[in-house]
């Protein structure tokens, strides 16, 4: 069987894709947070997200031309869902179709891991490598704003995520 080191094939070939875990990048989008990027191809995005404890997650947004997949590998997560808050635990699957507002975090007092997956995908990796230059000061929250109809992730205020948060 042949395979692909690229995280980044097309696939409507006939060709796998292949991602070892010591050649995936990894990109720290917050002080409590790594996301190691694994596929970006038209046909779907994946990542593992890593929290540890404290981690704000990532803020209420929606997609409208993505559907958004999470299964938790470890860990407890918590996910918003419009104005509904779900737990997840190890083993759960989720999918967020377009357009709803959504949101995660692990759970109070509990470090969590989670593959997400985008379908379809578009170079959304670009997207987490700006995540990180915003962690590093490097570029501020308006460059994120200004790429949302690019990468698909528009942040919307949820009170029910804060006081989630604020009560955690």
């Amino acid at each position: 069987m042949s395979t692909h080191a690229s995280n980044t094939a097309d696939t409507t070939t006939a060709t796998p894709i292949l991602v070892r875990t010591r050649e995936a990048e990894i990109v720290q989008d917050g002080p409590t947070s790594l996301i190691t990027l694994l596929a970006d191809t038209p046909g779907m995005t994946a990542n593992l997200a890593t929290f540890q404890k404290g981690s704000p997650g990532a803020p209420a947004h929606f997609h409208t031309r993505a559907s958004e997949m999470f299964h938790v590998t470890e860990g407890t997560m918590r996910i918003l869902l419009g104005e509904e808050i779900v737990t997840l635990e190890t083993g759960d699957f989720l999918l967020v179709p377009p357009h709803m507002p959504h949101a995660f975090a692990p759970a109070p007092d509990t470090e969590a891991k989670m593959l997400v997956v985008f379908t379809p995908g578009m170079d959304r990796f670009d997207y987490y490598r700006l995540l990180e230059r915003v962690h590093r000061g490097e570029a501020d929250f308006a460059e994120l704003r200004e790429t949302s109809e690019r990468f698909d992730n528009h942040y919307v205020d949820s009170p029910v995520w804060r006081q989630a948060l604020a009560g955690a």
